[in-house]
């Protein structure tokens, strides 16, 4: 397969890359060194989603992907604070509710959890910035000003994800670089930070649209873009790039579990849902038995990020077992659009996709 043409916008210009096309950061196990490399090598941006890695493993894979290229290199981070510790009751609700899961997969019953319930924020602060990525964003909410100013003064673009008009706007005050406009489709945690959530509730297409309107600050469309037939209806809105996370899962290079690579291609009747039972924030994944159980039945929930650590012996038993019924199988709602490749393919696909997209529409007009 031949390198198709580059691609050039502000996107492509600041970061040093082909193609405008950002591998989604996917906290955990999906995003490894060697796909993080393998975009970057095929001319896009590959990605780090470090948002429940501790700072000692950062460097470890920040390192590795490093070793096999030069190429640019994204980090993300979630930065919402910790919440307090819940009372007693809450955390028993909680638990009693997750305990018949527990018992299904036969594991020992929940039990309580305590702080720290994710990594210091602070120090994956610190050490994404000794990292020197060409790009940092957030989740949740932007950097402080002072932090951000850090990050220019080394060289390292900021972005942020933005999931309605009042959050870019915020984003835009604060001095970010890159706005990420994450609209509903998009798969795993939503980023809503100013606005309330069910408002938030907006399309790729018409979010990617009303930011570029209001704000002067470039912006990236994300959720439910699959191919480059996507890029390009994401460029003609005025985006200068698309980030893209479910089409790069079944990828070769991809950590994400097999059961879950199954479900991308096995469940596409099943469809995507909103849920907060995983994690305690709303999250989109595909539909299975523990989506359908909190949904149809009283559900107490902690915050975010307690949930998220109460939850996760019955998800990484699950993933043990491979049953995709009690893991978080997050996904975009374009994820029937999967396909199985090599990351490298899949980079090359999406530029010649957009080439020909392009094309189209140009005959089009002139018909």
């Amino acid at each position: 397969m031949s390198a198709p043409n580059a691609i050039d916008t502000w996107l492509t210009q600041r970061i040093g890359l082909r193609y405008p096309v950002i591998q989604a950061p996917m906290a955990g196990g999906p995003t490894t060194p060697a796909l993080v490399a393998a975009v970057g090598k095929a001319g896009a941006l590959g990605s780090f989603g470090f948002a429940y890695t501790q700072p000692a493993a950062m460097r470890e894979q920040f390192a590795a992907a490093r070793a096999l290229t030069e190429a640019p290199i994204h980090i993300n981070l979630f930065v919402e604070r910790t919440p307090a510790p819940p009372d007693e009751a809450s955390m028993h609700a909680t638990l009693s509710a997750l305990r018949p899961m527990h018992e299904h997969l036969g594991i020992a019953p929940p039990a309580p959890v305590a702080a720290p319930y994710a990594p210091c924020l602070e120090e994956q602060i610190e050490a994404a910035l000794a990292l020197k990525p060409a790009l940092l964003s957030t989740h949740f909410g932007a950097l402080p000003t002072a932090l951000i100013e850090r990050a220019h003064a080394q060289g390292t673009l900021v972005a942020a994800s933005a999931t309605s008009v009042d959050d870019a706007m915020a984003l835009q005050n604060r001095g970010v670089d890159l706005i990420i406009a994450q609209g509903a489709e998009a798969g795993g945690h939503r980023g809503t930070f100013h606005s309330d959530a069910d408002d938030a509730m907006i399309g790729t297409l018409a979010l990617t649209r009303m930011i570029v309107r209001r704000c002067a600050v470039p912006v990236v469309a994300a959720g439910g873009i699959m191919d480059g037939e996507g890029l390009a209806a994401a460029l003609a809105l005025g985006a200068c790039g698309a980030q893209l996370g479910t089409a790069f899962l079944p990828v070769d290079e991809s950590g994400a579990p097999s059961v879950h690579h199954r479900a991308l291609f096995e469940r596409t009747d099943a469809g995507t849902t909103l849920t907060r039972a995983f994690s305690g924030r709303p999250a989109r994944g595909i539909r299975n038995a523990f989506t359908e159980y909190a949904r149809t039945r009283p559900f107490p929930l902690l915050a975010f990020p307690i949930q998220n650590k109460a939850t996760a012996a019955l998800r990484a038993r699950a993933s043990q077992q491979g049953n995709g019924e009690y893991m978080s199988l997050w996904a975009g709602q374009g994820y029937p659009l999967a396909r199985r490749m090599s990351a490298a393919d899949l980079v090359r696909s999406i530029a010649e996709e957009y080439g020909r997209a392009v094309e189209h529409l140009v005959e089009a007009v002139r018909r």
